[in-house]
């Protein structure tokens, strides 16, 4: 997919284009709608066309959430975007908000400073409508669209058709949805279960929850472990435990600290023992979620860091920790495990939800 730099006139952005369709005929199409994508460090849209109950992705755009103050300016220069080079008018969208959608049209992402308010986003930009759901229920929509080659497998499994799904990944927060089959197919039902409180098994888990917790009054949650700043989190707490190594300044000075202990991860023991407990942990919050849940039919594990790591799926101490269960291990060895390794799954989701879900179908 071709990328390059875009900037509208009208609204200077620092936005990035990536086109996915090169070449398409307008009347293959009923009718377009725009995806979008809003987390508390990217926010990112989509423009697709519609067929068969479907999107099929033409472009997308890519912007910096810290350096929005609203969600309106990249909408607008998404659909001057599709207006001006397309000649394709878009009046229908859906975004996935990082964070609970508990007020209908309006939500507030967990890590901006900014609410997303659907009545005004279709005021301001002339759009009909624009459905709100929690980012993870569009990933549940976008698993429709993705092939085995966008799949990492990290366990087996014995699913049965129409058997209950679930998502679970990581990013600059932790996202949880459950997708319940309704005789046709899947249905993403939203969850804030990320921000659960995190099991203690031992003392050095309550001494890292202690840590983590930094004296707040509140527990510590799967999302404070598991996210980004949750892998910092545990390097820290080892380096002052055992001491830094001749690599911890270097990842102490880096912009993106949790992609350098990664980064780091086959040279430096801290780094390396962060990702074996990360690992665990992770394993641990994935047991725990199929088995509420019950989703027999498969867990799909999304987000860039499990992207990016997608290895330690498939390690001792995620594997082992994922099937530590008394009398319920026989179910999870029937559950098979998935990374999401194509980035575009939210946006396949959210143009999805659009078509499945918008007043006007087609």
């Amino acid at each position: 997919m071709a990328e390059e730099d875009f900037s509208i006139s009208r609204q200077p952005l620092d936005m990035k284009v990536r086109i996915h369709r090169q070449k398409f005929d307008k009347r293959d199409f009923c009718r377009f709608v725009l995806g979008a994508d809003i987390g508390g460090t990217h926010t990112n849209l989509a423009v697709a066309g519609a067929k068969d109950g479907e999107a099929a992705l033409i472009f997308s755009t890519h912007f910096l959430s810290q350096e929005l103050d609203s969600i309106i300016p990249a909408l607008r220069a998404t659909l001057d975007l599709a207006r001006e080079r397309y000649g394709i008018e878009v009046e229908q969208g859906c975004a996935g908000i990082a964070g609970p959608v508990v007020e209908a049209g309006r939500a507030r992402p967990t890590n901006v400073a900014w609410e997303v308010d659907g009545e005004e986003a279709t005021r301001e930009t002339g759009m009909e409508e624009l459905i709100l759901l929690n980012d993870f229920q569009i990933i549940g929509y976008g698993i429709q669209s993705i092939q085995d080659e966008d799949l990492f497998p990290a366990r087996g499994g014995q699913p049965e058709p129409g058997q209950t799904r679930a998502v679970l990944g990581a990013g600059t927060g932790l996202g949880k949805a459950v997708l319940v089959f309704d005789g046709q197919s899947y249905r993403p039902l939203s969850s804030e279960g990320g921000h659960g409180d995190f099991p203690i098994h031992d003392r050095f888990d309550l001494e890292l929850a202690e840590y983590v917790r930094g004296g707040r009054e509140t527990p510590a949650s799967y999302e404070d472990l598991l996210s980004g700043r949750g892998i910092v989190r545990i390097y820290q707490f080892l380096k002052e435990k055992r001491g830094a190594t001749e690599y911890s300044s270097r990842i102490e000075e880096a912009g993106d600290r949790a992609a350098a202990i990664s980064g780091h991860r086959e040279c430096d023991p801290l780094s390396r023992e962060t990702f074996r407990i990360y690992a665990r942990y992770y394993g641990r919050c994935a047991k725990n979620f199929v088995l509420d849940a019950m989703c027999t039919g498969g867990l799909y594990i999304a987000g860039g860091i499990a992207s990016r790591n997608r290895e330690i799926f498939k390690s001792p101490e995620f594997q082992g920790e994922f099937l530590k269960a008394e009398r319920q291990r026989h179910i999870l060895e029937r559950v098979p495990v998935n990374v999401i390794v194509n980035y575009d799954v939210s946006l396949h989701g959210a143009c999805n939800a659009a078509v499945l879900l918008g007043k006007v179908r087609c």
